[in-house]
Parts: structure tokens; C-alpha cells; sequence
């Protein structure tokens, strides 16, 4: 015996009705879809190009770690272990002032001025120095977990980078970490955050091996911008590729941004240029 079957009025009727709920379904996939599209494209970070201001001469065999500068002198921690210092630099000439060796067993990095103390890190020893900026004597010594690569501070806070996309505030005082932020860009985690630099409430962070520098937010970790500097020293005539961008000075009383990397025979002071 035959199964039910429907009259062909009411099956054309289901027939309509399921093109109707298919139309439907593909035109909020593709709502959706086209969504999402857009909100991809709008939270991409716009990228930055600069233009050179000046150009000043800087120790080409300075393994840069660490740059700041503070009442138009420049402080400068260098790496390389057995090769390992802190530097007070005349701005305009290059000319090395003071020259302060580290011990051979530690390889320097990251460096910052707070509150008239220079913060010196070292890159797997987990100690750092303290040191007076206007003497440039060594104070003390602190430690923290983990390595050491980049250090900055937003006027209360130690902001230290380890090499990965977590970025840890210290408390200039007792070293404890209280706060740690992820960084983000709409691509996922950003890592090898290296040298730090606070910049009119940003962070401003060079990638290790790359000639960009992220732009971050204090508050939420996000890559707010970037700023491409790949035509400033290009990769084909530096001497090794070690030699990598590395390296963010601002002035903030002059509002003045410098940049160099590690073995550059040049600093050079940038203004950013919007829209690349």
C-alpha cells in the first residue's frame, strides 16, 4: 500500500515556504558575514610613517638596549655580554660623557628615569640596578621573575617587557608587580615586545626583528596604531641582522621623539606621519 502522500497544492505551498526560509537564512549569514567584515576592517590599527627632523651621530658599536632622554641629554643602556654599560650621552654630538661597564655577567638591557633614579634591567640574571641620574652612582640592586628586555614608566609605574605580548607595572618602590596587561592587536596576541617608551599616554614598543613599532593602550593592551620605520635605516645596509631597530627616546618637554637601533651609526629625531 502507498505511504501519504500530499496534495500538490500543499506541497508547492512547503516547497515556497522553505525557499523563503533558505532566502531568509542567507541573507542573515550574509549580514552577519558582511558584519564582521566590517568590524575587521574598522578595528585595524592604522599604520604611521615618519619624517626625519635631525640626525645625530650614535656609537655604532652600541649594542642598544635601553634610550631616554631627560633635560636634553640622553641615557643610553647597552647590551652584549662582557660588553654591557649605561651611558650618559651629549644629545647633539654622541660624545659618551659618562661610561659606566656592567659586570660581565650580566647582559644589560632596558632602561628608564623616574623620580631622579635611573632603572637598569638585565636580560636573564632577573636583576636590576638603581642608579642617581644627576651622578650616575649606583644606588641599589632589585629583582623580578622572569627576563628583562624593555622598561618604561607612565610617572608612577615601572612598565617592564619580558619578550612575550605581557607587559608587567612594577612598583618603583618595592618591585612588585601590580598590574599585568595583555597586548592585542585585531590579529591576536602581539609578542617580542622589546625596548619601551611612555608616549603622551601610550606605549610605544619596538618588535624585536621588526622595524615597526606598536602603539598600545595603558588601559586595555590593544595596538591602537603602528608606526612603520622600515625605510629609516633599511635592513640591507646594516651589517648583520642582529642590528635591529631597537630603541625610543620622547622628550617630553620639547615634545621631541627620537629613535635608533642596535650597532645604527645614527640617532635620528622623527616626526609621525599620519595615513601611510
Amino acid at each position: 500500500m502507498d505511504g501519504f502522500s500530499a496534495p500538490s497544492g500543499s506541497r508547492r505551498w512547503i516547497s515556497i515556504r522553505a525557499w523563503c526560509f533558505l532566502l531568509i537564512a542567507v541573507v542573515a549569514v550574509s549580514a552577519v558575514g558582511f558584519a564582521i567584515a566590517a568590524q575587521l576592517k574598522r578595528s585595524e590599527p592604522p599604520t604611521a610613517g615618519f619624517k626625519v627632523v635631525a640626525e645625530y651621530a650614535h656609537d655604532p658599536k652600541a649594542f642598544t638596549q635601553g634610550l631616554v632622554v631627560v633635560d636634553n641629554v640622553l641615557y643610553e643602556g647597552t647590551g652584549m655580554q662582557g660588553e654591557s654599560t649605561l651611558r650618559k650621552v651629549e644629545l647633539k654630538t654622541g660624545r659618551v660623557m659618562t661610561y659606566i661597564p656592567l659586570d660581565a655577567t650580566y647582559f644589560g638591557e632596558g632602561i628608564t628615569v623616574l623620580n631622579d633614579r635611573i632603572y637598569q634591567l638585565t636580560w636573564q640574571n632577573r636583576t636590576g640596578f638603581v642608579y642617581d641620574v644627576k651622578t650616575m652612582k649606583y644606588l641599589s640592586t632589585f629583582h623580578y621573575t622572569g627576563d628583562g628586555w624593555g622598561l618604561t614608566h607612565d610617572g608612577k609605574r615601572l612598565i617592564l617587557s619580558d619578550g612575550t605580548s605581557m607587559l608587567r607595572f612594577l612598583d618603583p618602590k618595592t618591585f612588585e608587580v601590580v598590574k599585568r596587561l595583555r597586548v592585542r592587536s585585531s590579529s591576536g596576541q602581539v609578542d617580542k615586545l622589546n625596548e619601551l617608551e611612555y608616549v603622551k599616554g601610550e606605549i610605544f614598543a619596538n618588535i624585536w626583528h621588526s622595524d615597526r613599532i606598536a602603539r598600545i593602550s595603558p588601559e586595555t593592551g590593544e595596538v591602537v596604531g603602528w608606526i612603520d620605520l622600515s625605510t629609516l635605516y633599511p635592513l640591507k645596509t646594516r651589517a648583520t641582522k642582529e642590528d635591529v631597530l631597537n630603541g625610543i627616546a620622547y622628550d617630553e618637554a620639547k615634545n621631541r621623539l627620537f629613535v635608533t637601533g642596535k650597532n645604527w651609526p645614527k640617532l635620528y629625531e622623527i616626526e609621525l606621519v599620519p595615513g601611510l
